[in-house]
């Protein structure tokens, strides 16, 4: 994979939900482009997860970071759930999209979100020239033990239980300020095969920003995540879905469940890659985004 230039014609420009949720929003391109290109990240990461993708794509291009993740306000109580990121991005484009196509891209809770716009808020679909399903699910996500067998898995289920109920007890803004001390771990959980270490670098530092009861709320939202559905909703849109043949966190048979409920989509699998797709095989993420635009 190539090393890419960030795009210079970034403008970061703050957006506050109708709950008054500050929201950390990076909008580059024409503002009259005829398809905005939309990229929502993944759960415990923020919108520099889509930097490699984003420098590649012509037009515009919007993402941001969901409440309670990188330069974006912590969720109020109650607030973090995949649902309500759905009713903030539905207001994000009704007030900075409001008209023309969108390509809608989501990585792992990004991809929820938009079933969950499918599912909420039907009328946007209407705009909607295709989706990029990118290492995400429609549900059964609870119980997850990571592929690991009988004991392990147990164990580590109820590891982090454990660890979950001390971080919601956490008042710091943000959950890690050593984040090396995360790499290794997040290499072994995130990545495929040889990633490079400035992208588990990346990853580690997007982790330690996150806001630590938020983050557990979220958590608790993927587990009650079940929109299979959902996905009824998006069966007429043009759909691409990404998976690594090597992701721990959503495994191939997410994103097969996916490709079988979507009947225009096409189903890629990369072998040798985990779950940070949009990093570790950037230029094929972009080369499929581009395709629907």
């Amino acid at each position: 994979m190539s090393a890419r230039t960030i795009a210079p014609r970034q403008a970061d420009r703050g957006f506050a939900t109708s709950d008054g949720t500050a929201l950390h929003v990076v909008d580059t391109g024409p503002r009259d482009a005829d398809v905005t290109t939309v990229l929502l990240h993944g759960w415990t990461l923020d919108h520099t997860s889509w930097d490699e993708v984003a420098a590649g794509l012509p037009g515009r291009v919007l993402r941001y970071d969901h409440r309670g993740h990188g330069g974006s306000a912590p969720a109020p109580p109650g607030t973090a759930t995949i649902a309500q990121c759905a009713d903030d991005l539905a207001e994000l484009l009704a007030a900075r999209v409001p008209t023309g196509r969108l390509v809608l891209a989501g990585h792992s809770m990004g991809g929820m979100t938009i079933m969950a716009l499918a599912e909420q808020h039907p009328s946007l679909l209407d705009r909607v020239a295709g989706v990029v399903l990118v290492a995400t699910s429609s549900g059964e996500l609870a119980g997850s033990t990571l592929g690991l067998p009988g004991p392990f898995g147990r164990a580590f289920v109820a590891g982090e239980k454990a660890a979950n109920r001390r971080i919601a007890r956490l008042r710091r803004a943000e959950l890690l300020k050593r984040t090396e001390v995360a790499r290794p771990g997040l290499r072994w959980l995130l990545f495929g095969k040889r990633p490079s270490w400035r992208h588990v670098a990346l990853t580690a530092a997007m982790v330690g920003r996150c806001h630590p009861v938020s983050m557990v709320g979220f958590r608790d939202s993927l587990d009650e995540h079940d929109r299979r559905k959902a996905l009824a909703g998006l069966a007429g849109v043009p759909a691409v879905v990404l998976a690594g043949a090597r992701d721990r966190l959503t495994p191939l048979r997410h994103a097969r469940v996916l490709a079988d409920e979507l009947p225009h989509a096409e189903l890629v699998i990369h072998p040798g890659a985990g779950h940070m797709l949009p990093l570790e095989r950037a230029d094929e993420v972009t080369a499929h985004i581009t395709a629907l635009l």
